[in-house]
């Protein structure tokens, strides 16, 4: 379990610095999301997360208001179902 994001103190730092983003509703929408849910998150969640940071600020932004939907690297079940929830925060 050393391995996973909740046990690595340094592995949620990074991921609380990766969700630090230049378009404003982003950093919003997101940092609100990690306050509210950080804790509970699952590794395939945190998996979903990374995809989504990834992702340029316009791509996101685009995401998160339903614009549009995961394509490529980030279409998978799981960023689709994390995507719903960051939608619904």
């Amino acid at each position: 379990m050393s391995n996973t994001h909740q046990a690595d103190p340094i592995k949620r730092a990074r991921l609380r610095w990766r969700a630090r983003r230049g378009l404003l509703e982003n950093d919003l929408i997101v940092t609100r999301f990690l306050d509210a849910h950080e804790a509970t998150l699952s590794d395939e969640e945190v998996d979903a997360f990374s995809r989504l940071m990834e992702l340029s600020d316009n791509e996101l932004m685009d995401l998160l208001l339903a614009r549009k939907e995961p394509e490529g690297d980030a279409d998978l079940p799981h960023v689709h179902a994390l995507l719903a929830r960051l939608r619904a925060a």
